[in-house]
């Protein structure tokens, strides 16, 4: 076996030339102060920060990725979004195992079917036939026929070369009904479509032209819904909005076609963007982007021009006041808190962090997936708290992380919790999404009550 390049994989030292008495081990996890990551720029981007340049460890923030079915939307529940589908999972044993969980769950039940691959069929790729009658029997089972049958197939495919619109255009053929891709490919996440952004396209592209409304309006983001008292719905209503569409609000089929009669789609996660062009293009309704954001003022500017484009002007300053007192409330019980913010959970960390810093927090430690547009924000970490130290969860080297001298004294972020346990924690990772103000107010909110009894819980954040 050939021995790791050192380059690639930091434990490499442990394996000394023949003959060589063994080297030591530099031991310390790789990171970068936001001063320095800046100053290499978005087309220098460290490859210890680049996952395709090495090999992965699977920290904490990957668990939900490299197991879809375990916790949050991976792309099997994200395939099923739509009222009244079905999925077809077409993988090898071991991919499909980790499903069951999520079959046991009963808003799931009976809702994915497994049609197995054994050595001959990767070899030859003779399952790819078996398809369209393997969704034709599961369309026998069920007593009430499926809106869609998504087929759900995995990197033993994207090897392959497997031609997936063209297989459900046969199943749906034979089957008579709308048959779908839904890919589970871990080899395409650094391309321009990874598995998140299809599976978005795929679960849209059954929409039907209808005609539209001038008070209707789609938001275009998550998998669940937004939290009920996030002001973007009050907002919307208090200018004559009052169709407000969400994928996870809808209960039936019916009710999800209704999305096409939107005048307009906000996206609210880039991860749509795809597919919000697929509704220019198909459906004729436009977009609109507004980012999750932590910035009181920037939430302000960007409510303001969203009025401005809508033709209409909108009355922020209740909301922003609530923000704001839960921000001086938690000021006032902790002044002097040093965060670490991770990347699981429910927000951009780097947005996040230049949020508390410019409310006059320390953030000590970021752990995140940089990418260029990480920049913008980077930009002004660097003017503001150049010595933030900047972490990737996916570099090898973090099995050595140890944050016991890192002055952290709060934590935001699933896995940021994991790195330092000993200290106050907001998950801030729920199914129920966070939005505006409200998502700043619940934040803060959620971090006075860690303060005073610990951990919170689900049902103390969103």
């Amino acid at each position: 076996m050939s021995r790791p390049d050192s380059r690639l994989c930091p434990a490499a030292s442990c394996f000394p030339e023949s003959g060589s008495s063994p080297r030591p081990t530099n031991r310390r996890a790789f990171s970068m102060t936001a001063e320095a990551l800046y100053a290499a720029g978005p087309d220098h981007i460290p490859a210890e920060f680049v996952s395709a340049s090495h090999l992965i460890y699977s920290s904490p923030a990957t668990l939900a990725f490299n197991s879809p079915g375990a916790e949050g939307f991976g792309v099997k529940r994200a395939g099923l979004a739509v009222p009244g589908s079905v999925m077809l999972l077409v993988s090898p044993g071991c991919c499909g195992r980790n499903t069951a969980l999520i079959g046991a769950m009963e808003a799931y039940r009976d809702r994915f079917f497994y049609l197995l691959m054994d050595e001959t069929d990767i070899v030859t790729g003779r399952h790819l036939e078996k398809i369209p009658d393997a969704v034709c029997e599961v369309c026998r089972f069920l007593d009430t026929r499926p809106s869609v049958v998504m087929i759900c197939i995995t990197c033993v495919d994207a090897l392959l070369g497997t031609d997936m619109e063209r297989v459900c255009r046969k199943a749906e053929e034979r089957a008579g009904l709308p048959v779908r891709p839904c890919y589970m490919y871990a080899l395409t996440r650094e391309g321009r479509r990874p598995p998140m952004v299809h599976v978005r396209q795929s679960i849209y592209s059954l929409l039907e032209p209808a005609r539209k409304h001038a008070d209707a309006v789609n938001l275009l983001g998550q998998f669940s819904p937004y939290a009920d008292s996030t002001e973007l719905y009050s907002l919307l209503r208090s200018i004559g909005i009052h169709r407000i569409r969400e994928i996870a609000r809808c209960r039936t089929y019916e009710e999800y076609q209704e999305m096409a009669q939107a005048n307009v789609n906000l996206v609210l996660n880039p991860e749509v963007r795809f597919a919000a062009a697929d509704f220019e293009k198909r459906l004729r309704i436009p977009s609109i982007e507004l980012r999750r954001m932590y910035q009181p003022d920037k939430i302000r500017n960007q409510y303001a021009a969203l009025g401005s484009i809508l033709g209409a002007s909108f009355s922020q300053d209740a909301y922003e006041e609530a923000a704001r007192t839960s921000i001086a409330r938690f000021r006032s019980l902790c002044p002097d808190a040093a965060f670490a913010v991770g990347e699981w959970m429910n927000g951009d960390a780097f947005e996040l962090s230049l949020a508390l810093v410019r409310e006059g927090f320390s953030v000590k430690e970021i752990f995140g997936t940089v990418t260029s547009e990480s920049f913008f924000y980077l930009k002004h970490l660097a003017r503001l708290s150049p010595q933030t130290e900047i972490f990737s969860n996916l570099e090898p080297s973090m099995l050595y992380y140890d944050g016991r001298d890192s002055g952290v004294t709060i934590t935001i972020g699933r896995d940021a919790a994991f790195h330092h346990p000993d200290c106050p924690a907001v998950p801030w990772n729920d199914e129920i999404q966070p939005f505006g103000y409200d998502g700043v107010r619940r934040l803060f909110d959620a971090l006075c009550a860690a303060l005073s009894g610990g951990k919170t819980t689900r049902r103390d954040q969103p």
